[in-house]
């Protein structure tokens, strides 16, 4: 085993940099925008920081990164530029990190790779400077430890502690070796600035070891297993006062029986392994620390040229952390998704990577039982879904002909979501015969009908306002008037652009759009017409506006429909008719009946009148 660390800078790169860039201290920070989109991955019960999390994953990354051969970790650069002396290594191994090839996962993606000066170069990579110094190749291990923000002091205190692990352990493999207990045993005081690093680093290991052996073991654990006890109990004391990690050293003994006790528990697979950090979701959070890698350290926004190099010695640590192509697959969806949102939903690379990778998932989910995976896809495409809808029921307000892509990326990305969560995880749908569910149609039957009728209830409070701003103006227009001409004129922009993203999905979207239109706004019509008693000149405005909004938004739904099997029937259906007409012909004919019986009650009154005048005259002729 001592053969995996020899080569501590990790491999070389044919690109060339000048000396080292300072060390990153921390990775970049997101935006907020994140803030309310917990991780699916799950919560650690540990007290575990980010930054731990980082270190640790890195710790992982480089105890992992070894070849299938066993050789050195090398990478060979192309350049031929003087003094530049290649070492021997596998023909595998000879890969270039700036290839002029396009990266396989952008490829994968459908993605450009910039070239030339405009290309996306990793953390202090580039041509190298003016100032006359030698050039010298970037690693792998380099530009891990940079794009990951670990110092190049605690990077060496790691590589030379592994390299004497290694020795001392000769044919073992790592996915055997308790790397955090190897680390404690073989990092001494005198390898760190002073004792609050060093006490700092021992606790940090020392959680690392109650997380993956305590708090989310790999096999279930029973709280009264004597080497639980045990190392619980030289954990919290050792929070308080730094142990001892000499070899013969009591504390370490016990330490080190307690941890290998609960670490070489079998799970029943063919190879020995230690069971310290494949535990959920403890693995799962540090692979997404080591996926996060994969993008620019300087551009939050950018994934890395060398990306293809990065993913491929990333996956080198599954045997550590108990992971397989399907975990990948779903922890990588979610780190593009996350980023996505993170950095302010600008870089629509990302939810297209997010959405292809989305893919590779659904082939996944159909193919596997596993429990573990089951929960942590539920939960993954539970958050996107949510954050999609949180837009897309009511997408009037977030969207608009100026941003209509990121609209389709997102329906395109919540659908694809639905349909894993339905079709492969719900056993309702497993109940029912697959021709019942159209899972796309009915998401999109449903955006659209949330969505509109939030935007007819904007525009019934902006016609309200619009109706008590002009109130003392002359003849005023009534409100449901107002409103049907913004409802038509809300029905023309569906139409014009929404209804073609959603009709991907849904072949009748503007049809939907406007039949919701038509009931929303034919509620209020109504309740207005039961409270019309005569013909007014209001009454016959509104009446008029309605039978006009009506006729448009049938023409559209017919339109819309056209090449349907029933010729749009089940959508005219939805639409009965307001007979607005037939209601102006009813008022007319009451204000006729209301005139016509005023005339008569005035020309009876006044036949009596006359019939009483003409009686009175005839008896004062008798007297």
């Amino acid at each position: 085993m001592a053969h995996l660390f020899r080569d501590l800078s990790l491999g070389h790169s044919k690109r060339e940099t000048t000396p080292p860039p300072p060390p990153l201290t921390a990775m970049p920070t997101t935006n907020e925008a994140a803030a309310d989109l917990p991780s699916p991955l799950g919560e650690l019960a540990s007290q575990l920081s980010l930054s731990e999390l980082r270190l640790t994953a890195y710790e992982i990354f480089v105890a992992a990164c070894r070849t299938s051969s066993g050789k050195p970790l090398t990478f060979i650069p192309n350049s031929d530029s003087p003094g530049h002396h290649h070492s021997p290594s596998s023909p595998g191994l000879q890969r270039s990190l700036t290839s002029t090839a396009a990266s396989k996962v952008k490829k994968a993606f459908g993605l450009k790779s910039p070239s030339g000066s405009a290309s996306k170069k990793s953390p202090g990579s580039g041509s190298g400077s003016g100032t006359g110094k030698p050039r010298r190749p970037l690693t792998v291990g380099e530009l891990m430890r940079s794009q990951m923000g670990v110092s190049e002091a605690m990077d060496s205190r790691v590589r030379r502690a592994l390299l004497r692990i290694a020795a001392a352990q000769v044919g073992r493999r790592i996915e055997s070796v308790v790397v955090p207990l190897e680390l404690l045993q073989q990092l001494k005081l005198s390898d760190f600035i002073d004792q609050q690093e060093y006490d700092a680093w021992q606790k940090r290991t020392l959680k690392v070891l109650e997380a993956g052996l305590l708090l989310h073991p790999r096999l279930p654990l029973d709280k009264s297993y004597s080497a639980a006890q045990r190392l619980r109990q030289v954990i919290q004391g050792a929070l308080d006062r730094p142990i001892e990690t000499g070899k013969n050293n009591e504390s370490m003994q016990v330490l080190r029986s307690a941890v290998m006790a609960l670490a070489s528990r079998s799970d029943g697979s063919l190879h020995e392994s230690c069971h310290w950090s494949d535990g959920f979701p403890l693995n799962l959070r540090l692979y997404e620390m080591l996926l996060e890698a994969c993008f620019d350290a300087n551009d939050e926004t950018a994934i890395i040229e060398e990306v293809d190099e990065l993913m491929e010695h990333i996956k080198k640590t599954w045997g550590i952390l108990g992971m397989n192509q399907m975990f990948h697959n779903i922890c990588f969806t979610w780190v593009l998704f996350h980023r996505f949102v993170a950095t302010g939903q600008v870089e629509m690379d990302l939810l297209y990577m997010a959405d292809s990778q989305l893919a590779e998932v659904a082939k996944d989910a159909k193919t596997t039982k596993d429990p573990e995976y089951s929960k942590i896809l539920s939960s993954t495409l539970s958050s996107i879904l949510g954050w999609a809808e949180k837009r897309l029921l009511a997408y009037h307000d977030t969207f608009d002909g100026g941003n209509i892509d990121t609209m389709q990326a997102i329906v395109s990305l919540g659908v694809a979501a639905a349909k894993i969560l339905v079709e492969d995880i719900s056993n309702e749908y497993r109940r029912r015969r697959k021709g019942e569910v159209d899972v796309a149609r009915n998401r999109i039957d449903t955006y659209i009908r949330s969505s509109l009728r939030t935007a007819f209830a904007q525009l019934m409070e902006k016609a309200d306002s619009s109706r008590r701003a002009s109130k003392n103006q002359p003849n005023p227009l009534p409100v449901l008037a107002i409103l049907a001409k913004d409802v038509g004129d809300l029905a023309i922009n569906e139409k014009e652009v929404f209804s073609p993203i959603l009709k991907q999905w849904h072949p009748f979207a503007a049809g939907v759009a406007v039949a919701t239109l038509h009931a929303c706004y034919g509620n209020e019509l109504k309740q207005s017409i039961s409270g019309i008693m005569e013909l007014t000149p209001d009454a016959v405005l509104v009446l008029r506006a309605a039978d006009k909004l009506e006729k448009d938004l049938v023409q559209i739904a017919v339109e819309d429909s056209v090449d349907s099997d029933d010729g749009g029937k089940a959508i005219i259906r939805e639409m009965p008719p307001y007979e607005a007409e037939s209601a102006i012909a009813n008022l007319v004919k009451g204000w006729i009946k209301t005139r016509l019986d005023r005339l008569k009650e005035w020309v009876d009154r006044n036949l009596q009148q006359e019939v009483c005048t003409h009686h009175a005259s005839e008896d004062s002729y008798t007297l």
